[in-house]
């Protein structure tokens, strides 16, 4: 249905794409692979029409084809889904879908009632269940992506382009999602699927084609291809997932939160977090897992400062009770947090990697009263090497990075600050296996080396793999506590679902 012949993309000096062939068949799932920066997104976007500039040719149903912009894309039948989200937060969930193709009656006004029919029939098709009049900027950002599956959903397209669509979306929404891809490829559609969750591609993807360092590598069906495989494929060369192979005896409370209760900010009467007690060791990584509005996030944001008028309850750091009134209280207390969107509350997308790295530590980078470019250089270039950045230079604009280097670079924004605490919100969401393993290997050296880590996540492996312990939540409150060697996945998941269900 769709085929890319010999496709080159260049920015600033930097060769994103080189010769890329690629063929895309109608009633399958293309899984399009590749690490972080092998230039997945970018040739997505040139076949949606967000990049119109490019060498080489795309074919749609035989025809060439060359779209200035996504509207051309989608008139002529393509749709994408985006890693990075593209919504209006201060418009509503209906407006947001039908923008820019908006539904008008006779009189040439809006037809606000038709979209917002249409809207809540695709909220329903997809089980999310909020009001087609909510804010965008009210939901979460797993929330969020499925309002951007809507978008795509909206329009009856035949090349439907899915980029990480599942980053921020829990086990049962991705099971909604599977349902609608399996009709879609019923109905004659060519899927296009990336994602870094490999396991996913093995239910959902009948074809693969691997990318890497901007060049196709290779293509063919997914049948008989093992994992291993498929990883070599990506990266050439094998790679060992790390694992915690046990704590290191943790016996010191490092962080404790008695009776932790957040009010909903919209209704007094509602209760975000009910009564949340736990502690943290020192040298403990945490595991926190819960389905979509669970309290996960709220309950980060709260030890991090952010929600102190509408919190009671107490923490302790070292047994000595703390009240932060906000972010800069918790982290001069030694916390950090890596939050959950990180274009939205970890970057300044604007600034290059040097100047986002160092926001965090700038009185520790001046000499007598002036930022020292040399500290600020060496800072940067300590953690693109520890984390592998991939980026032309430190001077590189963040927002040119690949998803995966621009969440590397909010965790070392983070580290910069030498916390005793790291909070980690969904770390690895769009990071490919590979840069996954390092940051792995990177929170288990921190905990070897005193400090006490929560990482919240929606990929029990990755719950599992890491934890020393594991948290369950569900509707604001702690339903599960395991051990690594009693923690199952049968037994998060039935901890994970809410009474209510």
């Amino acid at each position: 249905m769709l085929v890319a012949q010999n496709i080159t993309k260049r920015f600033a000096g930097v060769t994103a794409l080189e010769n890329v062939n690629m063929e895309l068949y109608a009633g399958k799932v293309n899984a399009i692979l590749g690490e972080n920066g092998a230039g997945k997104s970018t040739l997505m976007k040139i076949l949606s029409g967000v990049y119109p500039d490019y060498e080489g040719e795309v074919l749609l149903n035989g025809k060439k084809v060359n779209f200035n912009n996504p509207r051309e894309a989608q008139q002529a039948g393509i749709a994408i889904i985006h890693q990075e989200l593209n919504l209006v937060p201060h418009l509503s969930i209906a407006e947001n879908i039908f923008l820019g193709r908006e539904l008008v009656n006779g009189f040439g006004a809006l037809n606000r009632k038709a979209m917002r029919i249409k809207t809540q029939e695709l909220l329903d098709r997809l089980k999310l269940s909020v009001s087609p009049d909510t804010p965008i900027a009210d939901l979460k950002v797993g929330q969020q992506q499925v309002v951007e599956i809507a978008k795509a959903l909206l329009t009856d397209c035949d090349v439907i382009i899915m980029d990480e669509p599942t980053s921020a979306i829990t086990e049962s929404e991705v099971a909604v999602l599977f349902d609608i891809i399996n009709a879609l490829r019923a109905d004659n559609k060519a899927v296009v699927y990336i994602s870094h969750k490999l396991d996913e591609l093995f239910k959902i993807a009948d074809r693969y084609i691997v990318l890497r360092d901007g060049r196709t590598i290779e293509s063919g069906n997914m049948e008989g291809i093992t994992h291993d495989q498929l990883i070599h494929k990506m990266v050439g060369r094998e790679i060992k997932i790390i694992k915690r192979e046990g704590c290191q005896s943790p016996d010191k409370p490092l962080l404790t939160a008695r009776n932790l209760k957040l009010k909903h900010p919209g209704n007094q009467e509602r209760l975000l977090l009910k009564n949340v007690s736990f502690n943290l060791c020192q040298g403990e990584v945490l595991g926190i897992f819960g389905l979509m509005g669970a309290g996960r996030t709220e309950l980060l944001e709260t030890i991090f400062g952010l929600h102190k008028s509408s919190l009671t309850g107490e923490l302790q750091i070292c047994s000595s009770k703390v009240n932060f009134n906000s972010p800069a209280d918790a982290m001069h207390a030694g916390i950090a947090l890596v939050p959950e969107d990180r274009k939205r509350d970890g970057l300044i997308l604007g600034l290059d990697v040097k100047t986002n790295i160092s926001l965090t530590t700038l009185n520790d980078l001046q000499n007598a009263g002036w930022l020292s470019r040399n500290k600020e250089q060496a800072l940067a270039e300590k953690y693109i090497d520890a984390l592998k950045i991939k980026t032309p230079s430190s001077s590189q604009s963040a927002k040119n990075l690949s998803g995966g280097n621009q969440q590397k670079i909010v965790i070392a924004k983070c580290l910069a600050t030498k916390p005793r605490i790291l909070m980690l919100d969904e770390p690895t969401r769009g990071i490919d296996i590979n840069a996954k393993n390092e940051i792995y290997k990177l929170i288990l050296e921190l905990a070897s080396s005193g400090l006490g880590i929560i990482v919240v996540s929606s990929e029990l492996p990755e719950i599992l793999a890491i934890s020393d312990r594991v948290l369950v939540m569900a509707e604001g409150e702690i339903t599960g506590q395991f051990s690594a060697a009693e923690a199952t996945e049968d037994k998060i998941l039935k901890a994970a679902i809410p009474k209510t269900l």
